[in-house]
């Protein structure tokens, strides 16, 4: 994949649901032109973030035995916009999982604020089809390592940790 439109998780369920944070910063070179004196993070982005974040929950789900594809997006909605400085909070709870692949319901949240809400379907690609070798995997989720950037934390004892200097 060449753009991570997820910064971090900070929830993680197996199997369940997940919650992904996106920053939304004036750093972005797309929020220069979209629009001129009001930037806001493009609907088809917020869509990419919010798939990303089910794309990975569904994905974990199968141990990631399967290339996870975006098939169709058949519902979203956009009720508000992400401005430079917002945080959006992606939603994602996994509705179906199936062989050949699943779908999830996803929200994207500022605060208490709803900005979207989808239904988001995804493929399967068994890693042996002899079609995989005709796609530009550089899209793919999983081939690129992202869940190694964006690993969950645990929680810890709660204990300070004690540093020398």
């Amino acid at each position: 994949m060449r753009w991570y439109w997820v910064d971090k998780f900070i929830e993680f369920n197996s199997g369940e649901s997940a919650k992904a944070v996106k920053n939304v910063s004036l750093a972005e070179e797309h929020l220069h032109d979209h629009f001129p004196g009001f930037p806001v993070m493009p609907g088809s982005l917020m869509i990419e973030g919010m798939a990303q974040t089910g794309g990975i929950l569904l994905g974990e789900k199968n141990d990631f035995a399967y290339n996870v594809i975006l098939a169709k997006v058949p519902k979203v909605q956009f009720h508000s916009w992400a401005c430079p400085g917002d945080q959006l909070i992606y939603t994602a709870t996994l509705i179906d999982a199936k062989e050949e692949g699943g779908s999830v319901e996803v929200k994207a949240t500022v605060g208490d604020r709803l900005v979207a809400e989808a239904e988001i379907m995804f493929v399967h690609l068994s890693s042996d089809d002899p079609q995989l070798s005709r796609i530009d995997q550089k899209n793919f989720v999983f081939k690129m390592n992202l869940l190694d950037i964006l690993k969950v934390g645990k929680a810890g004892t709660g204990e300070v940790a004690v540093t020398d200097g």
